[in-house]
């Protein structure tokens, strides 16, 4: 089964172009954490700011440059099915492991649970490699219901979810309506030891691309029983993970990122880099979490 810690990685830019060599060095530091592997072309990656071409050459570099033991698992969710067929088979070509793929959103109010069933199963039947459903209503104005979760759990090529909700009641109900083999992912630093508690298996959260030892060792602590250590090691992220999601977005995870020696850089325009004042702020929410003192501050000389 699916199961461990996966940061969606960001794409690096310089002078507005997709820095492969900077995704290089990333994911070369991030190869010595523990993590199960990595997800490309997520909210996180700006996916939705790049062109086709671009999200294929994100794929080939990163798969260049992890072991063959992590998984790439890419994100291929399209407004039509046809499109998100088109992507997904073209990623698995390129070296894709898994796809995650989010909701249609923009005919939100028509994305019914027959419309979710029928599209989703279509991309099924039609992928060369193992899906995984991407549920974020924040971005997409759409809910996947449980009930549709666990009838779609049923198709031998749809392997997962990615819930990013801190809804825990949302989380359990599909936990406890889906077979063992399903992997329930945990999309919320907020909520990953909660949620591993409740039978996650793992998760793809933002934090993992600045704190990943942490998020493991959460990972760890709880599959070793270790409630206690794990509960305070959850309480210590909490504040990061707000700072780096929900008030600060992409802009300050990659501030983030560069602060903790990783390249983070400008998020994509219209996206805009975090003000002098607000990279005070989450620099002393960072201090404050301890995560400043183990990492020399920018390493890679920028």
């Amino acid at each position: 089964m699916l199961n461990g810690i996966f940061p969606p990685l960001t794409t690096p830019f310089e002078q507005g172009e997709v820095a492969g060599h900077r995704l290089r060095q990333n994911v070369r530091q991030l190869n010595t954490t523990g993590l199960a592997g990595y997800v490309v072309l997520g909210s996180n990656g700006e996916a939705v700011s790049l062109s086709r071409e671009e999200k294929l050459r994100v794929i080939e570099t990163v798969k260049e440059e992890i072991p063959p033991d992590r998984l790439l698992i890419a994100g291929t969710g399209q407004e039509s099915t046809a499109a998100t067929i088109a992507l997904t088979r073209e990623a698995a070509h390129r070296g894709a492991d898994m796809a995650l793929v989010i909701t249609p959103s923009f005919f939100a109010s028509a994305m019914t649970p027959r419309a979710l069933l029928e599209h989703y199963t279509a991309v099924a039947e039609a992928s060369p490699i193992p899906i995984l459903l991407y549920n974020v209503p924040k971005f997409t104005g759409v809910n996947i219901p449980p009930e549709t979760v666990a009838q779609l759990a049923q198709h031998p090529h749809i392997v997962g979810i990615k819930s990013s909700s801190e809804n825990l009641g949302y989380l359990g109900e599909i936990i406890h309506r889906v077979d063992e083999k399903f992997a329930v992912l945990v999309g919320t630093a907020s909520v990953l030891f909660p949620g591993l508690c409740l039978g996650a298996s793992g998760g793809i959260v933002a934090l993992a691309n600045i704190a990943p030892r942490e998020c493991v060792e959460i990972f760890r602590l709880t599959r070793a029983g270790k409630w206690e250590a794990a509960r305070r090691l959850q309480l210590q992220l909490i504040p990061v993970n707000r700072a780096v999601t929900a008030q600060f977005g992409v802009s300050g995870l990659k501030a983030a990122m560069d602060m903790r020696g990783y390249f983070g850089g400008a998020p994509r325009p219209p996206l805009l880099p975090l003000d002098e004042a607000h990279r005070k702020t989450l620099e002393d929410i960072l201090r404050s979490a301890g995560l400043l003192e183990a990492t020399p501050h920018n390493p890679l000389g920028r």
